[in-house]
């Protein structure tokens, strides 16, 4: 792989970069362009051969492919653009700025315009947004030779040949698929309409995590989009949707964080967005732990009569917190799955209950031991009333860890319920609801246990 120091030793020089890259498989390329300033990127994208370019542009793991076609000449963006496949070039535009956008479209050829508008007329993430229009289809009564001649000649225009999408002949309705392999072993003359199946399809307003888990659960290179009358709109390849995932895996991840999604990549993220990003959610787990504060003022008397027990804050919390972030975790990637769907809300916290009861009790168990173990070794001494603070701290454990079970379960259904995305429920924010309510449910134990004795 061409390495970009190396061919950049003497300053950055377009038509070095560009001859060193010629040959380069379009991974690679795309790599070292990423590693470039925009302006430099379109340099050397310029200079390389027309479907090399074509190639890099067409490649969703180019970081700013936007801003490289918006640095190049009107002359070379626009047949650059257009022999782009069509749903790669419907994004790149979407991204464009005025009056570049305007422009750019105005430039292109009738047919690839009046693509790249059909696709941006959906809305984002879903399958009509991320289906391209370039597939292969053919009449039910044409022959198997006759389709093989088509494929031919308009091979080269199409991104995919997975499979010939039977239509047909009067209505154009789609009615079957027959796939490349199974079209070759086929007879000369015999109809693709005997040859194809009946096709499993989805609609262009599906979300693309949908799309997505039809792929997955048929095994599919492709599935066409139709519309209410079956009229073949486009196709959905299984490239696109690993994009898709790889995308909503990365939000959901950031949110996982407590923080906004961001789609540009981290080293290109601007510092004015980047504290929007983090700022807001920061400042919202912020004001939600002063409610932590508020707890430990109210509870203030029993902390300067039993300073023995703000020893174990931290692990009561911390316990409270892991438990609801594990539950939270499991609960949205069930709910992405479809394991379980809304209405199991019930059977989830009757599953949740027992287990954070049986681990707030091993939890429980160990705490205990260890308030024992330092009495008794002489490490630190708690006091004349030694074994009911450990008694204490073990059912605190109990209720906190079983609390932070069922809301951290909880938290994905109420926020889907009122159309969030469950992902919000991140870590950082079960983690601060479960801090809250573990100091009431500690104090609360303590007085319960420790009343006429050290409260």
């Amino acid at each position: 792989m061409t390495d970009i120091h190396t061919i950049s030793e003497d300053g950055f020089n377009a038509a070095v970069v560009a001859a060193s890259l010629i040959n380069e498989h379009t991974a690679d390329t795309v790599d070292v362009l990423n590693r470039l300033e925009p302006d430099e990127a379109a340099e050397v994208l310029r200079l390389l051969p027309r479907e090399k370019a074509i190639e890099v542009l067409d490649k969703p793991e180019l970081d700013f492919g936007a801003e490289i076609v918006e640095a190049l000449p009107h002359d070379v963006a626009i047949p650059l653009l257009a022999g782009m496949s069509s749903d790669m070039a419907a994004d790149l535009i979407q991204q464009l700025r005025d009056p570049p956008r305007t422009e750019l479209m105005n430039g292109l050829d009738l047919a690839s315009r009046n693509a790249i508008t059909s696709l941006l007329a959906y809305p984002p993430n879903t399958a009509g947004a991320m289906m391209t229009i370039e597939f292969v289809s053919a009449p039910s009564n044409w022959t198997v030779e006759r389709t093989l001649q088509h494929i031919r000649q308009v091979e080269r225009t199409r991104e995919t040949v997975y499979a010939i999408y039977v239509l047909d002949p009067v209505t154009r309705r789609l009615v079957g698929a027959l796939s490349l392999r199974r079209l070759i072993a086929g007879e000369p003359n015999e109809k693709i309409g005997d040859l194809a199946v009946t096709p499993i399809t989805t609609l262009p307003l599906v979300d693309r995590e949908d799309v997505a888990r039809l792929i997955s659960r048929h095994d599919l290179l492709a599935v066409p989009v139709v519309d209410k009358a079956s009229h073949l709109l486009g196709i959905v390849t299984f490239d696109d949707v690993i994009d898709a995932i790889i995308e909503e895996g990365t939000e959901d991840a950031q949110k996982f964080g407590g923080m906004e999604a961001i789609e540009e990549p981290y080293l290109q993220i601007g510092l004015g967005n980047m504290i929007r990003k983090r700022g807001v959610w920061l400042a919202v787990l912020f004001i939600s732990e002063m409610l932590t504060a508020s707890v430990m003022q109210h509870f203030e008397g029993e902390l300067e009569k039993a300073l023995v027990l703000t020893l174990f804050i931290p692990l009561i919390m911390s316990s409270g917190g892991n438990s609801g972030s594990q539950a939270t975790s499991l609960l949205i990637r069930a709910l992405a799955l479809h394991d379980v769907k809304l209405s199991d809300w019930w059977h989830v916290m009757l599953r949740e209950l027992p287990t954070g009861l049986l681990l707030g009790a091993g939890l429980g168990v160990i705490g205990l031991f260890r308030v024992v173990m330092w009495q008794k070794l002489g490490i630190y001494d708690y006091g004349e009333h030694w074994l009911l603070v450990g008694v204490t701290v073990a059912a605190a454990l109990v209720g906190v860890v079983t609390f932070g079970s069922v809301a951290g379960s909880m938290l994905p259904f109420l926020l889907q319920r009122v159309g969030f995305d469950p992902a919000s429920a991140s870590a950082p924010f079960v983690a601060t609801l479960v801090d809250v309510t573990g100091l009431m449910i500690y104090f609360s134990v303590a007085l319960l246990i420790l009343r006429g004795t050290l409260l």
